[in-house]
């Protein structure tokens, strides 16, 4: 079955593929460090390792023009995340022996190479996504996307805190290498260039490149990626030390990350991409910006507050913020789509997914410091602040839903 047929099925298959992408994220971004800090890990060096680990994904722009060259017939879009897919099972299948502390720098090697992998797919499934497309759906397919690759990370993030107690750590690993070469079979079956445009020789793609970079929203756009998400991409890399600091337990931080803080991310994903599919694109990202923000501080002044002390108030501002980071996934996903030249789709759109994958890197890292030095709830708000910074850019954007200037060539 061609699973890039019509919308309906495309959403499925984007779905299963972004949800191969985001088990390892939950396993290394959630579960991983939950253990280390329980393991009385320094929260610097839980951040740190996290900072190393993204930066792949923030560097994918470097070799992303290849898989805009590098495809014809027989080696496609599809071939890509095929091969990207076989690479990222097999780094993982090491850790099914490996020792998670006497092992650790192996480890730490084994995660470099699949998150080198793992950065690949998602350069080839987006420029796929890019290619057989209409602008007009994009919102809604990033929301279902955002939906695959959440029900991933809630799997083998909460999910393998709790599953690690029945079927023990090898367990979690082998239901991880499932779920992230799981998607394969989907994807077999499709033809990945329904609309007939051909790979770019690598002159024209080279002319499309300098086109995008003398585009003055290319650079706004890359910008307000490196700062838009500062107020929730560190609280994601801390959200589990922070629960152990307020002297939840692994199972307990296992469930509420797995079901109801995925769960909203979810729900937001899907209502945030529709609704940037019904109004103006930019607005609706300035709206949800202002919504995970305002939550975020909710949830730093909560904690001040309440001088660190556990609370249901903590549950209820991260559930917000969890809804806000699906409303605000889903719209700035598809503005960057907006602004991508679909010839040099997997450059383009992989230097603004790298520029959120930088802001990833740099708010992990600067939220660990200040949390450390000053205390969550400081840490908390002074990302929030860093990502308001961004709102400004969004003025400077095209206001149409297609992408700007001749960004269709």
């Amino acid at each position: 079955m061609d699973f890039l047929r019509s919308p309906a099925r495309r959403r499925l298959l984007f779905a299963s593929l972004y949800l191969s992408e985001g088990a390892p994220i939950g396993f290394i971004w959630l579960a991983l460090p939950t253990w280390l800090r329980a393991a009385d890990v320094p929260l610097t060096e839980i951040t740190s390792l996290a900072a190393v680990l993204v930066l792949p994904w923030t560097l994918k722009f470097v070799w992303a023009p290849a898989i805009d060259v590098l495809r014809g017939r027989r080696w496609t879009h599809k071939h890509w995340i095929l091969t990207a897919q076989v690479v990222m099972g097999l780094a993982l299948v090491p850790l099914l022996w490996l020792d998670l502390s006497a092992d650790f720098g192996w480890i730490v090697g084994l995660l470099l190479v699949h998150a080198f992998a793992a950065a690949t797919q998602d350069v080839a499934i987006d420029a796929l996504c890019i290619s057989v497309t209409d602008p007009l759906e994009r919102g809604a397919l990033n929301g279902w996307m955002q939906a695959g690759m959440l029900l991933g990370r809630a799997a083998m993030g909460g999910g393998a805190l709790i599953l690690a107690e029945h079927v023990g750590y090898t367990g979690v690993v082998v239901a991880l290498l499932a779920l992230t070469t799981g998607s394969a079979m989907l994807l077999l079956g499709s033809r990945p260039n329904p609309s007939g445009r051909p790979a770019p020789a690598a002159g024209a793609a080279l002319r499309a490149v300098r086109r995008a970079l003398v585009d003055r929203s290319t650079w706004i756009g890359l910008g307000f990626a490196l700062l838009g998400g500062a107020a929730f991409k560190g609280l994601e890399v801390v959200v589990g030390p922070f629960l152990i600091d307020r002297k939840y337990t692994e199972t307990e931080i296992g469930w509420f990350t797995a079901v109801p803080m995925i769960g909203l991310m979810i729900v937001g994903a899907l209502v945030g991409g529709r609704l940037a599919d019904r109004m103006p694109r930019r607005r609706f990202v300035a709206l949800a910006l202002l919504a995970v923000a305002a939550s975020a501080v909710g949830l730093a002044v909560s904690d001040a507050i309440a001088g660190g002390v556990a609370g249901a108030h903590l549950f209820v501002f991260l559930g917000t913020t969890a809804f806000g980071i699906g409303l605000f996934t889903a719209a700035s996903y598809a503005l960057f789509m907006d602004l991508t030249r679909p010839a040099i789709a997997a450059t383009q759109f992989s230097a603004f997914m790298g520029a959120t994958n930088g802001c990833e890197s740099w708010s992990s890292e600067v939220l660990g410091r200040i949390a450390s030095a000053c205390g969550y709830p400081i840490g908390f708000g002074a990302m929030a602040v860093a990502s308001l910074l961004a709102l400004p850019l969004l003025a400077l954007l095209p206001t149409a839903q297609e992408p700007s200037n001749d960004a269709q060539a």
